[in-house]
């Protein structure tokens, strides 16, 4: 075996080089060791105060190395060859679960539910603690939800989001000496003598600069790393497991648990954290009432992180918060928007964002915490999820199962035929009457039965978006029970839809607009509807750019139906004048005995114009006369000439047909029969002559 020599103090230079409380560094360059060597680390101790093995091989090094890097490969190497702690980790798992499970049951049969139901809470409080921090994420997920648990039940599990039992101050002490290089009292002027909280992989202690600034303290908790890794690994294997025995089971949940571990791995590397807070401010701080905390990079490394304080308060905590004169739901409504932006948008999204990490500061803003658990939506899945909202709130089942290939729910190659009906019967329960009904819950149960029943599977990139999303309307239903966060999501999905240039939406709005050669007036009036309620929507935008796309290249094909449809509007609209203006004539000289007057019912097309016109009206920053100087500017233009003109050859070919029918073939004798014989004659009627299809349209 090949053995490698580390040298105490010369291996590593580059700033994430750390000398610990013996002077030898930590064993972090271990993890580019290559299997089978053997490398030798002296003198050093782990984090609980024991000292590391004198020669590890190269999975052992990379369980202890420094260098955050998830690696499931590795992991998998390292705890396959040692079973008896994956089984003893197992049994400690199973058992409490077990025992819990039964307990339930017990008071179930025994009446005693409502009796012992706080004891139960407190119970399961204390496992999920004890289980650690990849069970503590799901237990804060679940404290979000009270359609999904018990009252008792999210009482006990919110402690979970910043009350955990804290670790000893002299091991947070000496993290912060070996990160930062110094004894905390001569770093910081301040620190408080116990946490302010403790969370899932850290606890925070409220500090002060010796510049003045109040400060929070991070500091990650001891033995994280190895007690996540085996975790992971251990549902990871169940994760195979399931994927190659069950049928049932289409999802990639090794995958799934692989963007899990690269998460959370990120999330314990506190200079990570750091920069993804400064990201995060770049792309959404300027957003009305958010707030982001500023960073101190002198006082921060990969186990200590220090930022600004901030006084708060949680919007579950609706009392406080009215008690302050703060909306709790005008914060929530923020929250949702620039949700949104962070998945729709740019793509950077908070993926945790529980209770514990969103504070409601003493001016009303909506502070972010926690920048830990951070994820990207690429720029096909942002365009993908905006067009399967945009389908499925328009009942257009058929785009939506088309959506559901291109996000990678189903392979390209998946027959579409019985899963549109599927579709209708799913989201005609769940969307109700209108889309202010809508609510991630109930389509998330109506989807369950469908992913069984159909090759549906969860992208591993979904699993984050939906847990987000799921613990944000979590939080919203517990500060307004009625709170529905896709019914407050929409007139942003429509302001981008028709605001956004991007190909993919200019070609999704189309096909939301026309159908089998005809415009849906109805849609456009819905899209604009809602669009006027997004914050930031910009009529004067919308109207530029809509000039701009249908004057261009790309809107050749809107530009041709757009002509169908004012040549058709023309046509009614002269023919019904024409009508009234006649009957008017014959009344006068009394020709209309017996004779109906025309309806007076307006074109349906001139309707929606109308309807259109007044959403414009009472749309914020509308302005008639801004059009003004448009007209002139729209008249020169080449294509609004050729419009012009096949606007008149049209409206000529439906003046021509008309004639051809009303006059020329009225009076036409009848044609003798095969055998000589004159036909026999009848009354005249109303001739039903169908228009020919250049005139037709």
């Amino acid at each position: 075996m090949n053995v490698k020599r580390v040298s105490p103090m010369s291996h590593r230079t580059d700033a994430s080089d750390r000398i610990s409380t013996t002077g030898v560094m930590k064993p972090a360059q271990t993890a580019s060791a290559a299997p089978g060597e053997a490398v030798v680390v002296e003198y050093e101790l782990t984090p609980t105060g024991e000292q590391y093995p004198a020669a590890v091989d190269a999975q052992t090094a990379y369980i202890q190395a420094e260098e955050l890097r998830y690696d499931p490969v590795a992991i998998t190497d390292y705890y396959r060859r040692r079973p008896f702690q994956v089984w003893g980790r197992l049994f400690n798992i199973l058992m409490p679960i077990l025992r819990f499970g039964l307990s339930l049951w017990w008071d179930k049969q025994t009446g005693s539910v409502p009796k012992n139901e706080r004891k139960r809470a407190i119970r399961l409080r204390t496992i999920i603690t004890r289980l650690g921090p990849a069970y503590i994420k799901v237990g804060q997920a679940l404290s979000t939800r009270p359609d999904l648990v018990p009252t008792t039940y999210l009482d006990e599990l919110s402690h979970l989001q910043d009350q955990l039992p804290p670790f000893p101050n002299e091991l947070a002490y000496r993290f912060i000496e070996e990160e930062l290089g110094d004894r905390p009292e001569q770093i910081y002027a301040e620190l408080s003598p116990t946490p302010v909280a403790a969370a899932s992989l850290g606890q925070v202690y409220k500090g002060k600069l010796k510049t003045g600034e109040t400060v929070a303290v991070k500091v990650q908790r001891p033995g994280l790393r190895e007690n996540i890794a085996l975790d992971i690994y251990i549902l990871r294997t169940l994760a195979g497991w399931a994927q190659r025995n069950l049928k049932q089971v289409r999802s990639d949940l090794v995958s799934i648990m692989d963007e899990f571990g690269t998460r959370i791995y990120e999330e314990m590397d506190y200079t990570q954290e750091g920069h993804n807070a400064e990201r995060f401010a770049s792309l959404y701080g300027h957003l009305q009432d958010i707030y982001i905390p500023k960073i101190y990079w002198e006082y921060t490394q990969r186990r200590v992180l220090t930022m600004e304080w901030i006084n708060g308060t949680k919007l579950t905590q609706p009392e406080a918060l009215r008690a302050q004169g703060i909306d709790a739901v005008h914060l929530i409504e923020v929250g949702v928007q620039c949700s949104l932006r962070q998945l729709l948008e740019h793509g950077f999204f908070h993926a945790d964002p529980h209770p514990g990490n969103l504070l409601a500061t003493t001016d009303g803003q909506l502070a972010y915490l926690d920048f830990g658990m951070m994820s990207d939506v690429k720029p096909y899945q942002r365009y993908g999820l905006i067009e399967a909202v945009v389908h499925m709130v328009n009942r257009d089942f058929e785009g939506l199962a088309r959506d559901y290939v291109n996000l990678e729910f189903l392979t390209p190659d998946t027959d579409l035929t019985p899963i549109i009906p599927a579709l209708s019967k799913v989201f005609s329960n769940a969307l109700g009457a209108s889309v202010a009904e809508m609510n991630f819950k109930s389509i998330t149960d109506d989807m369950s039965a469908l992913m069984y029943e159909y090759p549906f599977r969860v992208p591993a990139y979904y699993a984050l978006i939906i847990r987000s999303l799921v613990t944000l309307e979590g939080i919203a239903i517990n500060v307004d029970p009625n709170f529905k966060v896709l019914s407050k999501a929409y007139p942003y999905v429509a302001k981008r839809l028709l605001t956004d240039p991007s190909p993919e939406l200019r070609a999704s709005l189309r096909d939301l607009l026309f159908k089998d050669g005809s415009f849906r007036w109805n849609r456009l009036e819905n899209l604009l509807k809602n669009a006027r309620f997004s914050d930031d929507y910009d009529l004067t935008q919308v109207l530029n750019q809509t000039l701009d796309f249908l004057f261009s290249e790309r809107g050749a094909f809107i530009r041709e139906h757009l002509t169908d449809e004012i040549v058709k509007g023309i046509d009614s609209l002269g023919r019904r004048t024409f009508q009234n203006v006649t009957y008017s004539l014959r009344e006068r000289v009394g020709m209309t005995v017996n004779e109906a007057p025309p309806s007076a019912e307006t074109p349906a097309s001139l309707e929606h114009i109308k309807r259109i016109w007044d959403i414009l009206q009472e749309t914020s920053g509308f302005d008639a006369m801004q059009l003004l100087p448009v007209i002139p500017q729209l008249l020169m233009k080449p294509e609004t000439q050729r419009m012009g003109q096949k606007i008149a050859g049209g409206l000529v070919q439906r003046v021509a047909a008309r004639l051809i029918r009303d006059v020329l073939l009225q009076d036409a004798p009848p044609k003798a029969s095969q055998n000589g014989h004159t036909p026999r004659t009848y009354p005249p009627t109303s001739p039903r002559l169908a228009l020919p299809p250049a005139a037709a349209r």
